[in-house]
This record gives structure tokens, sequence and C-alpha cells, in this order.
């Protein structure tokens, strides 16, 4: 294990012998990952010019793996010889605010866009094909700009991709290639779990799309619902505005889309397991869980690993696929 401070005035810290704890986390949409860790202070090899700033360079690898590259976003200390670190990484910077108007641009070109507007390294970032036919985003955070694009081309194209840091670079990537390569689950690795279904969170039995209508100064509504459902759960309504530039067909598909996308339980499992630092949020995973006749592969919504007296643990957040 490895864990570098870059004070960015030519020293560089090896803090490796006086870490205590690590935990890095990640999230499948809208937030940077965060590396916490708490650091002895005062130790017995400390060197009397050792410092540490906000906004310096974190490095983390361990077992092999490049963990986590990022920035110091907060110190916390108090009578105790601890101190606890927080970074994040470089989307952190995305959440910052602002304003953009994007024609017939990609989300992967949206990406390119924002990034090099915000000076920020990129590395794979994979074609994700859709151009979306207007994009207006006024006042709102870089990374929601991003999230937006990938919904529209998710709910368009049947693509799902994942955005996220990797090691110092922003990468896109079609979260059909990013399968961890073991099964998690009765003897393999998991420890404990829970199982939960619910219609409470982004479940919809009937979609209503609208749009203002400049020439007769109307509202335009189009619906689509599944009255199986409706029966079973009662109404359950989405209602969003639609691109004033796309066709009847174009919308009726659009329709057909977030019904098929909404209309259903979201399932989630909530597993325990012996940390590998190949997963993170956004990869898929094969859960086996006997008792529940289980044997399906999951979405990682959120990953925390967590390294401890050289105890390696992750808790995983998955969402059935």
């Amino acid at each position: 294990m490895e864990l570098l401070i870059d004070n960015k005035d030519g020293n560089l810290w090896d803090l490796s012998e006086i870490v205590s704890e690590i935990t890095w986390s990640t999230y499948r949409i809208g937030k940077p990952a965060s590396l916490e860790f708490t650091i002895v202070d005062r130790g017995i090899y400390q060197d009397k010019g050792f410092k540490l700033n906000n906004g310096d360079v974190v490095r983390y690898t361990d077992e092999g793996h490049k963990v986590f590259y990022g920035y110091i976003f907060k110190i916390s200390e108090g009578r105790e010889e601890e101190i606890e670190i927080l970074a994040y990484d470089q989307i952190r910077y995305l959440m910052n605010s602002g304003t953009y108007v994007f024609s017939k641009l990609t989300a992967t070109q949206v990406v390119q866009k924002i990034a090099k507007d915000m000076q920020l390294k990129t590395g794979t970032l994979e074609n994700s094909a859709y151009v979306i036919p207007s994009q207006i985003r006024d006042n709102k955070t870089f990374i929601d700009m991003i999230c937006m694009a990938l919904d529209e081309t998710l709910i368009n194209n049947g693509t799902n991709f994942v955005f996220y840091d990797d090691f110092g670079s922003l990468s896109l990537r079609n979260i059909a290639g990013m399968r961890f390569p073991l099964v998690i689950g009765d003897d393999s690795l998991m420890t404990d779990y829970s199982y939960s279904r619910s219609i409470d969170d982004e479940t919809y039995n009937q979609i209503v799309l609208y749009r203002d209508n400049k020439e007769t100064g109307k509202r335009e509504t189009y619906v689509t619902k599944d009255s199986a459902t409706i029966k079973k759960w009662g109404l359950l309504q989405l209602y969003e505005s639609v691109d004033e530039n796309l066709n009847q067909a174009q919308i009726n598909e659009q329709l057909a889309q977030l019904l098929f996308a909404k209309n259903r339980e979201s399932r989630s499992l909530s597993v325990e397991a012996l940390g590998d630092y190949r997963l993170r949020a956004g990869c898929y995973v094969n859960l086996y869980i006997k008792k529940m006749s289980i044997n399906k592969f999951f979405l990682v919504e959120t990953c925390t690993h967590k390294k401890s007296d050289g105890v390696h643990t992750m808790d995983l957040e998955l969402r059935l696929v």
C-alpha cells in the first residue's frame, strides 16, 4: 500500500506508515469519488517540514491497483494526535455551475467540451453515438449537464454509460464492457447482504410528455400508460418536457422507452464482502445467493472500500438489471 501527498511545491510525502484507516467511495451517477483517511500527527518518524494543505494532490495505490488520484478538500484535527483528510477526484470540479447551449452533440462530445473548458484531463471516452438535437442547460452544474446527456442517450438509444475519474483521467465507458470477473455470493467474497423491492423511487406507470406550442399558445401533451400496473400499484405519473424539435414518431418512441425503463419495481441489494479494487460503481457484478434463488447480474450503484489494520472490505449498493 502506498499513500502519497504532493504539496505542489516540490515536496512529496509518503504517509503509508502513519495512516490508520482508508475509505474509498465511488458512485455511479452525479458524484465524485472520495478518499477519506486518518493519519497520526507528530508521529515518531514525521519530518518537521511535513504539512498538509487543501488542494494538495493525493495518490493512493494498493494491491497492485491504481486506486485514487485526487485533491484534498477538507482537513480536520483536534486535541488528539489524529488528522482526518477528505479528498475528491476531478469530478468534484464539475460541481461548479454554468450555462451551455449544445446543438447536435453526443454525450461524449458534451464531456469533451466541458472538460476542455474546465481544463480537466480526459482518458478513455467511448463514443455514445446518439446525437442529441439540442440541449439548453441554464445555471446547471457541469456534472448534471453530463448526466442529463447520458440520460437522453439511454432513453433514446438504449445504451447506458458510466462517467468516472480513472486515476486522474475522466473516462466514459459503456457499462456493457464493465463486468467484474468474479461471482460474489455464497462461498465467494460475500459476508452479509440485505434485499429490498420498491416502487417508491423512480417507478412510474404513466408517462406524460409536454411541450408548449408557440404558434397556438397552447400546451401539447403526449401520454402512455400501463393499466395493469396502475390497477396493482395505483397511478404513478412522470411529467416531463419534451424537445420541441422532435416529431410525433420520435415522441412516441421516447414515451415507449420511458415506460419500459420506469414501469417496474426497483430492486436493490446491499452486500458486504471482502474487498477487490477492480470493483467500483458502474460495474456489473454477478451475485449468487442460493437462499433467495438469486443468480443474476446487478449494477453497482455505490461501492465503498475500506482498508483498516491490513483488512480490505467493501460495501456495495446494487440494482438489478
